[in-house]
């Protein structure tokens, strides 16, 4: 389970303070917590809106976590770092 690749798919809305934040938090987290094991996916709803319905996105920036299963969503600008570790079932290993 440690080695499956993780799937995210980060939605956001241009180029706002908030989606740059998520953005910036989200690869931290990454890079702290699943380093080599991730594959990451930024979908601007500026430019691909008709994407928003597959996930059932209501409000952006919206995390979902495609892999592994089940699929899981976090809002916001993922600043709230144990929320997010928390919210995707990230368990930092590394830490013992």
């Amino acid at each position: 389970m440690e080695d499956e690749t993780w799937e995210l798919r980060l939605y956001v809305a241009g180029q706002t303070t908030k989606s740059v934040t998520a953005l910036a938090n989200l690869r931290k987290y990454c890079e702290t917590y699943l380093k080599g094991r991730y594959k990451l996916e930024v979908i601007d709803l500026l430019q691909h809106p008709q994407l928003a319905e597959g996930d059932q996105i209501l409000a952006i920036p919206t995390l979902v976590r495609k892999v592994p299963v089940p699929i899981r969503k976090i809002i916001g600008d993922l600043s709230n770092q144990e929320r997010v570790l928390v919210g995707l079932d990230i368990r930092p290993i590394d830490l013992k």
